[in-house]
């Protein structure tokens, strides 16, 4: 039920952190982003791995931004951040 909980604030989180302006969603937007796998470790383990897969694709698809500027980043390349 913990877990539960946790996960529900981390998603209402991560909504409201969408409805900041660009310029301040990194700071908050960089703790979720570490939080996530540790929630989705944590699924895994109490509720099953099928459960974390569909936690793991709803996270892509949340993060799907941040995600591609990081392996941008990790290739090599110089993604431009938006303004």
């Amino acid at each position: 039920m913990t877990l539960l909980l946790i996960c529900i604030l981390w998603v209402f989180a991560s909504a409201g952190v969408a409805m900041l302006p660009m310029r301040q969603q990194y700071l908050p937007g960089s703790f979720l982003l570490l939080a996530a796998p540790v929630l989705i470790v944590l699924i895994a383990f109490q509720v099953g791995w099928f459960m974390a897969l569909l936690a793991l694709a709803a996270f892509g698809s949340m993060f799907r931004n941040p995600l591609m500027f990081i392996w941008a980043k990790l290739r090599g390349e110089n993604p431009q951040v938006p303004q």
